[in-house]
This record gives C-alpha cells, sequence and structure tokens, in this order.
C-alpha cells in the first residue's frame, strides 16, 4: 500500500506561482512514476506532468514552459512548481503514484486533491 498526502494549493492571481507537493508513505519502493493529474468541473481528469525514478519528465501541452515536476526520491516526495498560472488552471490537483505490476499493468495511487484557484 501508498499513501499520498497533497499540500500547497490555494488561491492565487493570473501570473501567480504556486508549489505543489506531494509526499509518498507505505511501500514507497515498489513506486516508479509519480504525477500530478487535474480535474475542472464538468471535465474529465488529465495529466499535467509525470516524472519516472529516474528524472524522466512528461507534460501537458498546455503547461510547458510554465509547470516544472521535480522529484526527491530519498524523501518519496514530488512536487509541481507551478508559474504564470491562468484561469485556465483552475482545478483540483490530484498526486498519483503508479506501482509496475506483472505483465505491464500498473497500479496506481491517488492523493486526496488539492484546489488551486487562479482569479483573472
Amino acid at each position: 500500500q501508498v499513501q499520498l498526502v497533497e499540500s500547497g494549493g490555494g488561491l492565487v492571481q493570473a501570473g501567480g506561482s504556486l508549489r505543489l507537493s506531494c509526499a509518498a508513505s507505505g511501500r514507497i519502493n515498489t513506486i516508479n512514476t509519480m504525477g500530478w493529474y487535474r480535474q475542472a468541473p464538468g471535465k474529465q481528469r488529465e495529466l499535467v506532468a509525470s516524472i519516472t525514478k529516474g528524472g524522466s519528465t512528461n507534460y501537458a501541452d498546455s503547461v510547458k514552459g510554465r509547470f516544472t515536476i521535480s522529484r526527491d526520491n530519498a524523501v518519496a516526495t514530488v512536487y509541481l512548481q507551478m508559474a504564470i498560472l491562468k484561469p485556465e488552471d483552475t482545478a483540483v490537483y490530484y498526486c498519483n503514484a503508479g506501482v509496475p505490476l506483472a505483465f505491464g499493468r500498473v497500479y496506481d495511487y491517488w492523493g486526496q486533491g488539492t484546489q488551486v484557484t487562479v482569479s483573472s
């Protein structure tokens, strides 16, 4: 089992910055990829950014150049530095941890979500 606890959400004006943190506990050695997803009202959950244990990153086109994902494996924590925030970034942000299983499958763990609201 893996537990994820997010922090760092809040209200910010457009153009501002926020940093989200997600601390993992439990069987952290089983985690490979960690990432951030978001879900806005009436929309599907979407990938924002992900990072593998080795440090390879992947970003949604909408956040490239504005958001930076990083990871500290020593403390099993993933960060999302968000800059030049836009009102369309408003959403609940969820931390994700992927644990590889047999036959190429992945088991996903999720945090409880943290609200990010960007005012215009």
